[in-house]
């Protein structure tokens, strides 16, 4: 299998929303067109079905045409990685099977609500590891804001020492430079191997200083995906100074697309704005813009468009 995740991982992996028409039903056409985006704008890697993908609002037919949807445009270009996370075993295997057999080259899993003491945890993903079994390259979720569940640095390199098949973390705890820096000391002291970090906090609120502890790239969404190109461009260069740069141009609009509760509304809006999908539709239940919200999105990337140009 070809284009499979390992443990060198590094690069932009654009969390992809799901489009949807204005009544609801999954668009195609769009889909097609989001994966056009996105390679142009040279992300390095696709992650669909996420929090930020819906998933959880999607039939297990609808998740399965959507990612074959996706793999088939994105035709070995760039490796994509399924969101797996499932409320038991027995979903979990049927839908990373699917996938895998489709081509994509991992699955994502984080922990459920459920789990609440280390131990807990722990076993969890024993079980996890024993389900998706020796062949399949997964990437560990460690994101309290949206599962509930907080853990430690302690537990994560328990967690990575017991998964020879866990290639990559995709850290987006708040705050979490300290974590980050943490379990890079342990692969650096030879503690455990050294495996992909990849960061998704809030569509990339701390990516250059996660660059500089150590992380190897993005994995999170943004309407601009350009943005975090270019930052990890510019940062694995050496142009520290140009990436920070880069990222204060875009970051007012990168944390009002951060809003609790009506954040994919945003995120939505703007990519229909730049005729990436035909529809800002999020799946019921879920929040609509006022006028006064499209108002401060269109001052926000009028001002992102004039910092652009003054750093061009």
């Amino acid at each position: 299998m070809g284009n499979q995740l390992d443990t060198s991982t590094k690069g932009v992996y654009l969390i992809a929303v799901t489009p949807f028409t204005d009544s609801g039903a999954l668009d195609l056409a769009s889909t097609d067109r989001m994966v056009d985006f996105c390679l142009e704008k040279g992300v390095t890697g696709l992650t669909v079905l996420g929090i930020m993908g819906e998933a959880t609002k999607l039939t297990m037919e609808e998740s399965r045409t959507f990612v074959q949807r996706v793999l088939a445009r994105v035709a070995g270009r760039v490796p994509v990685v399924v969101g797996a996370s499932a409320p038991g075993f027995a979903p979990m295997r049927e839908l990373t099977q699917s996938v895998m057999d489709l081509g994509a080259a991992g699955v994502m899993v984080a922990p459920p609500s459920t789990v609440r003491t280390d131990d807990q945890i722990v076993a969890y993903f024993d079980m996890v590891n024993e389900t998706l079994g020796p062949k399949v390259p997964w990437v560990l979720q460690d994101h309290p804001v949206s599962t509930g569940v907080q853990m430690s640095t302690g537990v994560i390199l328990k967690i990575l020492k017991n998964s020879p098949t866990c290639v990559m973390l995709k850290h987006e705890d708040c705050p979490g430079l300290a974590k980050l820096s943490a379990i890079r000391a342990a692969s650096d002291k030879g503690e455990l191997k050294r495996i992909s970090i990849l960061t998704g906090n809030g569509g990339g609120l701390f990516l250059p200083e996660e660059l500089t502890r150590g992380a190897d790239g993005a994995m999170t969404g943004f309407a601009y995906p350009e943005m975090m190109v270019d930052v990890c461009a510019a940062h694995a260069t050496g142009n520290i100074e140009r990436a920070h740069d880069l990222f204060d141009a875009y970051l007012p609009l990168a944390r009002y697309e951060q809003q609790a509760g009506i954040g994919l509304a945003v995120r939505k809006h703007i990519l229909a704005e730049r005729g990436v999908i035909a529809s800002a539709a999020v799946r019921k239940p879920g929040p609509k813009l006022s006028a006064q919200d499209v108002a401060d999105i269109a001052r926000l990337t009028a001002r992102q468009e004039k910092r652009l140009a003054e750093l061009a």
